[in-house]
């Protein structure tokens, strides 16, 4: 009996240790499988933790545009208000979940409230800053926030070309026998404008403009007399009502985090100035033969005389401090018909003008240094093509000396005196034979 009793207990030995091994194998299968299953959901996890945490930083973007916004309109309707309790002014920056809450003290009470103060500054000053951003964007492309505002302009310009001209012909290629007549005009120009803008919504603007203008020219003649050491000159000034024009701007696209503010601009000026031809010339001197040699215009033209269209588009983009800003456009006009065209008082010869057409673009940058104040430097340019005439009857002819490239560079400065008015005063220097020696410019406008 003692041998089987001790093969039956081998025998119960080896199924025990056979058991125990299966067991173990088991047990190490669901272990691996639980420890897989524990890493898919940790990156499952991980990647809600990351959403939560993109959509949390939107929305707090989002509740802080919308903050200054209210506190703008507050400002403009009445006066400044008290800054808003808003999740956006104090809103704290994600916390990743790994990192554990660290147990409240006074210490720690007297930090946080000490952050949440700086922050609810900084966006308070960000939001006050919005009023020099939107005086930038009233001079740049439009306004869109302001019922309805009020602006009177006046410019200063001046214009010096000279010209020398040659009458006669060379000998041997070297010696110039003939007249050599010198030829300047200077003119000063003052321009007094008035513009309104209406805001119809809150993506139209509607614009009008009317200037008057006062200009004063003097003309210098060398050869006077047919002497080439004497000069003669002869001032004209004058006068009256320029181009009025109106415009509508519309908002494209509002700003956003790599779009700028786009604008739609179309307008429309009519020639209610007075235009250039037919005016009456004063002959001051004239040869033997009875060449007019030196005559000048007996007043000023305030205009165009034309039809004009005007199609552009402007952009404004901030970036904190700065403030970037292009426009680009084009000016078509029309023909015009006119009773003279000559500039010769002895006769009269009636026709048709068709002005070249202009492209015009400019970009520059503005820095908003506090609520009230900023400062823009920027560059534009004009690009005319050259004009026709055509005598009636006759066949279209270019005007030499029509065309032009006008450069200027702008320096310009805006204040907020109160909620109400603002001063943008702006020096522009020519840069090109076609533009303006200088300009100077100031506008106040004023928002109801």
């Amino acid at each position: 009996m003692k041998p089987l009793a001790m093969a039956a207990l081998v025998s119960l030995g080896l199924l025990a240790n056979r058991a125990m091994a299966q067991d173990g194998q088991g047990t190490a299968a669901m272990t691996g499988q639980d420890e897989a299953g524990n890493e898919d959901q940790v990156q499952a996890l991980v990647a809600q933790l990351e959403a939560l945490k993109a959509s949390y930083a939107q929305e707090v973007r989002r509740l802080r545009e919308l903050d200054m916004q209210v506190q703008a309109l507050q400002s403009r309707l009445g006066g400044r208000a008290a800054a808003l309790p808003a999740t956006s002014a104090a809103a704290p920056a994600a916390v990743p979940a790994a990192a554990p809450p660290a147990p409240a003290s006074a210490a720690n009470g007297a930090e946080l409230a000490s952050q949440a103060g700086t922050a609810a500054e900084a966006e308070q000053a960000r939001s006050q800053s919005l009023r020099s951003v939107d005086d930038v964007k009233q001079q740049q492309a439009a306004l869109f926030n302001r019922r309805l505002s009020v602006e009177a302009g006046l410019a200063y310009t001046r214009y010096d070309r000279k010209q020398l001209t040659l009458n006669g012909f060379l000998a041997l290629d070297a010696i110039f026998l003939g007249n050599i007549g010198i030829e300047n005009v200077e003119s000063d120009t003052a321009t007094l404008s008035l513009a309104t803008r209406w805001g119809v919504t809150p993506r139209l603007t509607l614009s009008a403009e009317v200037p008057w203008i006062e200009r004063k020219t003097v003309y210098q003649k060398g050869g006077a007399g047919g002497s080439a050491a004497a000069i003669a000159q002869q001032t004209s000034s004058g006068g009256g009502l320029g181009d009025a024009s109106v415009s509508a701007n519309f908002k494209l696209l509002s700003e956003r985090a790599r779009w700028p503010e786009t604008v739609l601009t179309a307008g429309i000026t009519a020639p209610t100035g007075r235009e250039p031809y037919g005016v009456d010339w004063r002959v001051i001197e004239r040869d033997d033969d009875d060449f007019i040699r030196f005559a000048v215009p007996g007043e000023q033209p305030t205009g165009n005389g034309v039809w004009q269209a005007n199609l552009g588009v402007s952009m404004v983009k901030t970036a904190d401090p700065a403030i970037l800003f292009a426009n680009f456009g084009y000016i078509y006009s029309q023909q015009g018909s006119f009773d003279d065209l000559d500039s010769n008082p002895d006769t009269v010869n009636p026709g048709d003008v068709k002005l070249g057409n202009v492209f015009y673009a400019g970009a520059g940058l503005a820095f908003a240094f506090n609520e009230r104040t900023s400062l823009s430097l920027s560059y534009s340019g004009r690009f005319s093509a050259r004009a026709r005439t055509r005598y009636r009857g006759g066949e279209w002819t270019k005007v030499i000396g029509s065309d032009g490239n006008a450069g200027t560079l702008n320096l310009g400065m805006t204040y907020a005196i109160n909620r109400h008015a603002t001063v943008v005063t702006q020096l522009g220097v020519g840069l090109s034979p076609d533009a303006p020696d200088f300009s100077l410019s100031f506008k106040l406008p004023y928002a109801f």
